[in-house]
């Protein structure tokens, strides 16, 4: 299968597994109970086409930063890198977000948490995802000539 396919699909599939997962983390009894701290400042209610559409930016987004940062990170195998990436897009999308708000609000200890576990889990599924679909993922440089070598 070519480069580009490949990484089209593992894209998409992680958007829908990003909608799936954040529906999941969302909308299950406890974290509705848990994220009750945020109820005053909740819409009235939020669109599914338009929360899937942006998951699957970020699926296509991810797939390629992955693609990009797949040879220097850590571990040997597919899976261990993809862990890598979920843990390294888990900081900067669930952890700096919460310990920021964590200074500027008053969110409860247990909401925090919540957040915190469930954003680790679901990043570290999407970067198996990821780490599995991409792993392996080879693109060819386009054939070298000296003239191109010589403009640089």
């Amino acid at each position: 299968m070519r480069s580009w396919l490949r990484l089209l699909i593992a894209g998409v599939a992680g958007g829908l597994a990003f909608a799936v997962l954040d529906a999941l983390v969302n909308v299950n009894p406890l974290a509705q109970r848990l994220l009750e701290a945020y109820r005053p400042i909740l819409r009235g209610s939020v669109s599914p086409a338009a929360g899937t559409l942006v998951d699957l930016a970020w699926g296509l987004a991810l797939a390629a930063i992955f693609a990009q940062l797949r040879a220097s990170l850590p571990g040997r195998g597919r899976l261990a890198k993809g862990l890598s990436f979920g843990a390294l897009v888990w900081l900067f999308r669930v952890a700096m977000p919460a310990a920021s708000s964590a200074l500027m609000f008053t969110i409860p200890p247990p909401t925090l948490a919540y957040q915190l576990g469930a954003g680790l889990l679901e990043l570290l599924a999407l970067g198996a995802l990821y780490g599995f679909a991409l792993g392996a993922l080879r693109f060819r440089a386009p054939p070298a000539s000296p003239e191109a070598a010589c403009r640089y």
